[in-house]
């Protein structure tokens, strides 16, 4: 029976470790590691200044283009972390999504995702006012802070289970 660190730094005797000692010597020897501890604070900053754009255009109806610009810019940050967690996913777990330690949160991404897509395809074809484009970056935003704070929860427990202060 294995043990996995809660939250709270307490150990549940009914579930398994995060890591593998194997999987966190290839986590922590992989530059997919870094790549993914450069990339994540990125996107969120590129988040933040894209939620203001949307926010912005939504109360004033100014800056249309600059709301989209930092959309897209913002997904295209999502793509690209994307790939490289999965890439991550196969070095550390050895296969590229859906790995028992980040199952829900892979699951979640694909959410997040899907939104983002769908913005994509919303400004592409214009199927939907600028209103409505912009709605739909709201809801893949809301779910990319949800995405992020199940990111956060598990490299906190990581941290918990490493021993090391989170």
């Amino acid at each position: 029976m294995g043990t996995k660190v809660l939250l709270d730094g307490h150990r549940s005797p009914t579930q398994t470790a995060l890591y593998t000692a194997q999987q966190r010597a290839r986590r922590d020897a992989s530059v997919w590691t870094l790549v993914q501890g450069i990339l994540a604070p990125l996107q969120f900053l590129v988040f933040l200044v894209s939620l203001v754009l949307v926010l912005r255009f939504l109360a004033t109806g100014a800056g249309y283009e600059a709301a989209t610009v930092s959309i897209l810019l913002k997904t295209g940050f999502l793509y690209l972390i994307m790939i490289t967690g999965a890439i991550w996913e196969k070095v550390v777990f050895g296969q590229y999504l859906f790995a028992p330690a980040f199952f829900w949160e892979d699951v979640f991404s694909f959410v997040v995702i899907a939104l983002h897509t769908a913005y994509v395809w919303a400004v592409l074809t214009q199927a939907l006012p600028a209103t409505g484009q912009m709605a739909i970056a709201l809801a893949a935003y809301a779910a990319y802070v949800v995405n992020a704070t199940q990111f956060l929860l598990k490299l906190r427990a990581a941290r918990l289970e490493a021993g090391a202060p989170a």
